[in-house]
């Protein structure tokens, strides 16, 4: 039978006393049914007789041989282990009297109140007063002390039944008085802990009388447990006494409660290893996570540190299109693997303090300041990159620009030069009349200015070629090969003119005058010559620009140029008057001219044709200054329409993240609140993501119009990505936060207003709002909280522990999660390496070594193997072979190694 000694000892009197209040208020009028009243004596007569046994006596008439007081207070000796006041052996009614009172001292001294029950009934024999003290007397010391999972006394009996019976068909406690009418529920216990004494499949529910004498016999004669029922009172009572039933099911419960407390230690192993593997299971997960992450890191840094330019602006565009494409298909993903690698570290790094188990420290290289370095080097890399496109565009299309620029000057050039080392290389002069020589020397002259004022040109030519080879262009070796032979023809062109200017001086003296209208006319000509030219090539001349102002420019100075156009054609005709003024004179005086201007080689037709041809070119430069305004106003259009949507989402934006912050600074509501309305927020944001997108069409747009600047926002598309980003990051923090402190709560026991308590101080000494205490705005919230840190000796030593605990790393701050986890260790407990061990030492009965075939029996068969594959065998002196040592095991599991 059971010792009650160690549990009736622990009840303080104000408890038990208000329990038992409410058992004593028993209804005594059932006691009027004969039925239930035999069941109460046979019962409890035969519980008073299976203690009173082990004191070598026992009673036949309950009402009777309690009478005189003596064995009442034996029963109580022996149930108590305590010793009562010396019994008085008169034969008296006063004796009796006091003994029987001593008795019922002794229960009210344990925090039972006994409600009209007195002495002299119990002396007079009073049957149902009798019976109500025994009742008090097995709730006090047989049934109060049952605890099952937070329920005590008849709930926790009952909860205890309903556990062990679940398995068993045709079992369904929910009473003790119909639920064990059948006596299956009595067999499914003794089966559940000693199967090897029941067939229970042989029983049938039709026949409750064969299966109650089945397990009254069979408890009685392996179990210890007296019979107190006959089956037949049972049966033939339409509702058994309930106090006889919890009476007897309490026998049972003592009987098997070594059985409970090895199942309540194996629970114990269950949860520890499972939240163990679990753990386990967290930090494979992040490992894996952190090196694929890596890995692309790794392969994508390269390729955005490569900055071979391409030669043409198709392949460089294409290059554009690629790093777009990176940005919206590859990087994103990758941004959300990084927040949920961090989600996932900080979840994990919580429950393993929340387990009191070591923090997780993941791999060499693998930790989440490794990946924020890496992620750093990748942004840095594609900023660079990106800026390095665009510079490669800009220089490419400058390249086109100046190329077709340097080819379209060299032509020219190399039209005018064409044939004119062969003019000055020629001899004419030589045979030549006196007359002829000083026209000769005159169109010299003519050319001489005239090949002044093409010596800009040629210096303009190699200024573009030097820019060219400058910028890189890669075609520049046929750039400055054509570039050289245009400066060596120049060369020699001087060097030929300054010979021929010498050859035509000597001759100068026999030379007469030449007709100073002709000379005139070569004067004016030749400069006007030049100014029609560099007119017509400035019209045909190419131009880009890359806003609205520069077109304009452009187009005022067009127009300037339009404005000079009547005094360049009075000089036009001025020019022509002279040629008119010869044809006058030599018709005049009857001279037959040769049809020639022997100074120039500009002739009227060439003027005229250069004029018409100036003429029809104006208009086709308004027409091309018009199509580029036109196009420019497109482009104005597009940085109007991205500024408009730019400057409503980046305050958008940036209105989100302040209202996250005040979310998770405020504490409005519950946590439960707090987080719904974060991810309220969330799916506003993801709901938000088309107005992202639209403007990634836009942006998409400017930069395949080449548009490099918007003077009608502060925000880039850059700016919005990080922003966008950001936003993503943060509310996904805040949500594992507060996730993270719901989950401090639960496994804490924190209440809400205790969490308020302290978000409200952490708050109130967060005076910058940043998330983080110093250390003295720290040690005030402590103060604040009930904490002895003043400042002396004692203070700074608690000061200087409880930082060590909260800043472990020495950063100089203490975050609120830090902050929520020390409060909690300050008021809970939790499993330790010790409470796990004795857990350990029950399943091994006492032994300080495990076998395998206990741990396969005791616990779930994943947990076991678990354990058996890593316990290390025992090496004690009092080990048997394939002893397993659960002590090491089980320090280890809270230990600084990994198992």
């Amino acid at each position: 039978m059971v010792d009650y000694h160690a549990s009736n000892n622990q009840y303080s009197s104000g408890g038990v006393q208000t329990y038992m209040e409410q058992e004593n208020d028993w209804d005594r009028d059932l006691l009027l049914d004969p039925a239930w009243e035999r069941q109460q004596r046979k019962t409890f007569t035969a519980w008073c007789n299976s203690h009173l046994r082990k004191a070598g006596t026992q009673i036949e008439n309950i009402e009777e041989d309690f009478r005189d007081g003596l064995k009442l207070m034996l029963l109580l000796e022996v149930i108590s282990g305590e010793r009562l006041p010396k019994p008085e052996r008169g034969k008296m009614r006063v004796h009796k009297i006091n003994n029987v009172n001593k008795a019922l001292d002794f229960i009210a001294s344990k925090g039972v109140k006994l409600v009209s029950i007195g002495a002299e009934e119990i002396v007079d024999g009073n049957a149902k007063m009798t019976l109500g003290m025994i009742w008090t007397i097995i709730l006090r010391f047989a049934i109060q002390d049952i605890s099952v999972e937070e329920t005590s006394a008849k709930e926790g009996l009952l909860l205890w039944c309903q556990r062990k019976t679940a398995p068993y068909k045709n079992v369904n406690v929910q009473n003790f008085h119909i639920s064990w009418k059948d006596g299956l529920a009595f067999n499914a216990l003794i089966h559940r802990h000693r199967p090897e004494l029941i067939d229970y499949d042989k029983l049938r529910k039709d026949d409750p009388v064969t299966n109650l004498n089945n397990a009254f016999e069979v408890a009685e004669k392996y179990l210890d447990i007296p019979k107190m029922l006959d089956a037949e009172d049972i049966v033939n009572t339409a509702r058994p006494d309930e106090k006889a039933i919890m009476t007897y099911v309490s026998s049972f419960y003592h009987a098997f409660s070594g059985a409970q407390k090895a199942e309540t230690a194996a629970n114990r192993i269950c949860k520890v290893l499972a939240v163990n593997q679990e753990n386990e299971h967290l930090m494979q997960d992040y490992e894996k996570l952190a090196s694929d992450l890596l890995e692309w890191i790794r392969r994508t840094i390269p390729w955005l540190e490569n900055r071979n330019p391409e030669k043409t602006m198709s392949e460089m565009q294409q290059k554009l299109e690629d790093f777009r494409d990176y940005r919206r298909v590859h990087k994103p993903p990758k941004v959300q693997e990084k927040c949920q690698l961090e989600i996932n570290f900080n979840t994990l790094q919580t429950k393993l303090r929340l387990g009191g188990r070591p923090a997780f420290m993941p791999s060499e290289g693998h930790m989440v300041s490794d990946i924020n370095r890496a992620w750093h080097t990748l942004e840095g890399a594609e900023k660079g990159y990106e800026e390095w496109l665009l510079n490669e565009i800009r220089r490419l299309e400058r390249l086109d620009h100046l190329a077709e620029k340097f080819r379209q000057k060299a032509s020219i050039h190399e039209s005018w030069t064409d044939g004119k080392e062969a003019m000055l290389t020629q001899k004419d002069y030589e045979t030549a009349t006196l007359s002829d020589v000083k026209a000769l020397l005159r169109k010299h002259e003519a050319f001489e200015s005239d090949l002044a004022a093409h010596q800009d040109r040629v210096e303009q030519i190699a200024a573009i070629a030097q820019e060219l080879n400058e910028l890189d262009y890669y075609d520049a070796p046929s750039v400055n090969a054509r570039c050289q032979k245009i400066c060596d023809q120049w060369d020699r062109l001087g060097e030929l003119t300054h010979r021929r200017r010498d050859s035509l001086q000597k001759t100068e003296k026999v030379l007469e005058s030449i007709d100073e209208l002709y000379l005139e006319y070569a004067k004016r000509a030749a400069p006007f010559n030049n100014w029609m030219e560099g007119a017509m090539e400035d019209l045909q001349d190419m131009f880009i620009v890359h806003n609205i102002e520069e077109i304009q420019s452009l187009i005022r100075a067009h127009e300037q140029f339009k404005s000079t156009l009547p005094d360049a054609n009075k000089e036009r005709e001025a020019i022509q008057a002279f040629h008119s003024e010869v044809q006058k004179i030599a018709q005049h005086n009857g001279i037959k001219l040769s049809g020639i201007n022997p100074y120039t080689t500009i002739t009227p037709q060439s003027i005229d044709s250069k004029w018409e041809q100036a003429q029809r070119l104006v208009p086709q430069r308004d027409q091309a200054l018009q199509e580029e305004l036109r196009k420019q106003q497109s482009h104005d259009t597009l940085r109007r329409n991205f500024a408009e949507q730019a400057n409503v989402v980046g305050p958008w934006i940036q209105t989100k993240m302040e209202e996250i912050g005040t979310i998770s600074i405020e504490m409005i509501g519950t946590l439960e609140d707090q987080l719904t309305h974060l991810k309220e927020y969330e799916r506003s944001i993801v709901d938000y993501k088309p107005n992202i997108e639209q403007l990634e069409g836009i942006h998409k747009l400017i930069q395949e119009a080449l548009i490099f600047d918007n003077t009608y926002t502060a925000y880039s598309m850059e700016h919005i990505r990080v922003g966008w980003e950001q936003l993503h990051t943060t509310i996904a923090r805040t949500i594992n936060e507060i996730e993270n402190q719901i989950l401090t709560r639960d496994a804490k026991g924190i209440s809400q207003e205790e969490l308020y308590e302290y978000r409200a101080s952490f708050n109130h000494f967060d005076k910058d709002h940043s998330g983080a205490l110093m250390a003295e705005e720290f040690k005030a919230c402590l103060i604040s909280l009930g904490h002895d840190v003043e400042n002396d000796k004692q203070g700074d030593a608690e000061f200087a522990r409880i930082m060590s605990i909260v800043d472990p790393n020495n950063t100089g701050t203490v975050t609120f999660q830090a902050f929520i986890d020390f409060m909690s260790r300050e008021t809970t407990d939790t499993d330790t390496a010790d409470q796990v061990i004795a857990s350990f030492k029950i399943l091994a009965a006492d032994k300080n070594f495990i076998m395998a075939d206990e741990l396969r029996r005791e616990l779930p068969p994943d947990q076991a193997e678990y354990c058996i594959a890593r316990m290390a065998p025992y090496t004690g002196p009092d080990g048997v072979p394939g002893a397993l040592d659960y002590m090491s095991f089980s320090t280890a599991l809270y230990g600084e190694s990994d198992l």
